[in-house]
């Protein structure tokens, strides 16, 4: 049994999925997946699959070294963003997966809303490049850990009809005008 950082509020109504060490550029999937959370899991996969046709785009909030400006954004209130298409196509079939799981559990997929997700980083993965001079760098690969918790949206209840508001009951009744109690 995996461990999850965070438990659902309702686990019967809840379902998860988790991937590690996945070969993908954490910056970019961190970017990626923190739009997605408070979604609805099948406006998510529809903004996955537009953001890998160019149709919308992945604002960069946190991560903004050397992030090229696009007018898309704008309905993001930021300036930067980037299409991620890799981080796209993991997080796609990691959300794939979660309504598969979904409905094993016998949750209802259009009903269902991201309520976790969180992007850690794995350990690196070492490979060397060759430079002049006969030196060597190293080439390294920056992985991550995805985890993300869907969960059935809650029905809003109406709020009841409000009784006749009572007179409230004042603190200091007793006291007399001058301030002296009686």
């Amino acid at each position: 049994m995996v461990k999850y950082s965070r438990t659902p509020a309702n686990p019967e109504k809840s379902c998860k999925t988790r991937a590690s060490n996945l070969r993908v550029h954490f910056k970019n999937t961190r970017e990626t997946a923190h739009v997605l959370k408070g979604m609805q899991l099948k406006k998510a996969q529809k903004y996955l699959q537009d953001v890998i046709a160019h149709k919308d785009i992945v604002p960069f909030k946190r991560h903004t070294g050397g992030i090229g400006r696009h007018a898309q954004t704008k309905k993001y209130k930021c300036s930067q963003g980037r299409w991620p298409e890799k981080s796209c196509r993991f997080l796609a079939s990691m959300l794939q997966n979660l309504e598969s799981n979904a409905e094993s559990q016998g949750l209802e997929a259009d009903s269902l809303v991201i309520s976790h997700v969180q992007v850690n980083r794995a350990a690196k993965q070492r490979r060397r490049t060759y430079r002049a001079h006969g030196r060597i760098n190293p080439y390294m690969s920056s992985p991550c850990h995805v985890e993300m918790i869907a969960s059935e949206a809650e029905a809003e209840v109406a709020r009841g009809d409000e009784q006749e508001s009572r007179p409230k009951k004042r603190r200091g009744q007793a006291r007399l005008e001058n301030g002296d109690t009686a």
